[in-house]
């Protein structure tokens, strides 16, 4: 096993075979804690931490409040089955992204 225990995907914490859709996992965790301050499975222990992620205990705070376009996304990457998550190419169609973008390309987040 490799990489920051927060953005480990379901199938790495169970070390069962795993394949690019782990990026998409981790992308998912790192937008959560972009706009949330911290990651979205993080608890105190390691090992709740570990059964957070395999459950995909994911829970949104109400502060700040963050737009359901974004949860939406969150929630599509961060699916225990890989094969399930949002693949890259239609991340960025999604309205969040879309509604996000500026005309020339460039994201404003």
């Amino acid at each position: 096993m490799c990489g920051t225990l927060d953005y480990l995907p379901p199938e790495m914490v169970e070390s069962v075979e795993h394949d690019a859709n782990v990026d998409i996992w981790s992308l998912g965790v790192l937008c959560y804690e972009f706009l949330y301050g911290v990651p979205p499975f993080e608890a105190k222990e390691r090992s709740d931490t570990y059964r957070r992620i395999l459950q995909v205990d994911l829970k949104f705070p109400p502060k700040p409040i963050v737009s359901s376009a974004a949860k939406d996304l969150i929630s599509q990457m961060l699916v225990k089955d890989s094969s399930l998550r949002l693949p890259l190419h239609k991340l960025l169609e999604h309205p969040w992204i879309i509604q996000n973008a500026e005309p020339s390309g460039i994201y404003k987040f």
